[in-house]
């Protein structure tokens, strides 16, 4: 049975796209059938790939609307084992589109049938935000992962989306499962990430993985080259603390 992890966090900045594009990279390299969905009509994930996000044939939107299908828009990456349903600004429109629809927050998982069973993990970019395309994938998904970074405020919002997860388990997905908290841009120099760090344990406690995803120019230069960080500089220690998270994932 396939896993479709939805990494949410309605905080903008704290490296949802990052650990997206890296962590499904990562569980291909480790041979695992991978789908890695954009969900975010700003298309980070598609360009992290070299993807043109204006001249896209089918897409996220299309997907969510039934223009077309979900194995219509589905494109071949250059990581082995991982394919991309790519998105750009028109799945601004889908949000819009929707809300007039009947059972409008089950549009993605139905979506996904025709396709699920071809992978072993589906891995969503969410956008920076609970609204309707975040509620599409929190129904859709088996686990959420929730980013947090090492700095001031890391914590705020927090309640805010655990309350939501809560609301969509209990009217939803029953079977939605919080898979754990993975801290970013952590720097162990620094006293306020070590703070963070301590924070985030007292208030997740097992919930936490025990892999950080380290400050990492590499990590911030690979997508401005359309790669993921395996194929811009396996040897940083991004590449390292990706490939270990991934190996955390698959043990959960």
């Amino acid at each position: 049975m396939s896993r479709i992890v939805a990494i949410v966090n309605q905080k903008g900045g704290v490296g949802k796209t990052t650990t997206a594009v890296n962590l499904a990279s990562a569980l291909g390299i480790y041979e695992h059938r991978t789908l890695l969905l954009d969900l975010d009509p700003q298309g980070n994930t598609t360009s992290a790939f070299g993807f043109d996000k204006e001249n896209l044939e089918k897409h996220m939107y299309d997907v969510l609307i039934h223009r077309s299908k979900a194995t219509e828009a589905i494109r071949q990456t250059d990581v082995k084992n991982l394919d991309i349903i790519p998105s750009n600004i028109d799945l601004t429109g889908a949000e819009i589109e929707l809300v007039r629809e009947f059972a409008r927050e089950n549009k993605l998982k139905e979506a996904l049938n025709l396709v699920k069973n071809d992978y072993e993990y589906l891995i969503i970019d969410c956008p920076p935000s609970l609204g309707l395309l975040t509620i599409n994938a929190l129904t859709a998904a088996t686990d959420v992962l929730i980013p947090i970074q090492c700095e001031y405020y890391a914590l705020e919002g927090v309640s805010q989306l655990l309350n939501t997860i809560r609301l969509i388990k209990r009217n939803l997905n029953t079977e939605l499962n919080i898979l754990g908290v993975v801290l970013t841009m952590y720097d162990k120099r620094l006293n306020l990430s070590l703070q963070v760090a301590k924070e985030v344990r007292r208030y997740f406690k097992e919930k936490i993985f025990d892999t950080m995803i380290g400050r990492n120019v590499k990590l911030g230069e690979a997508p401005s080259f359309g790669k993921p960080i395996f194929h811009y500089d396996i040897t940083s220690a991004g590449a390292k603390n990706y490939l270990q998270l991934a190996t955390e994932l698959l043990t959960r």
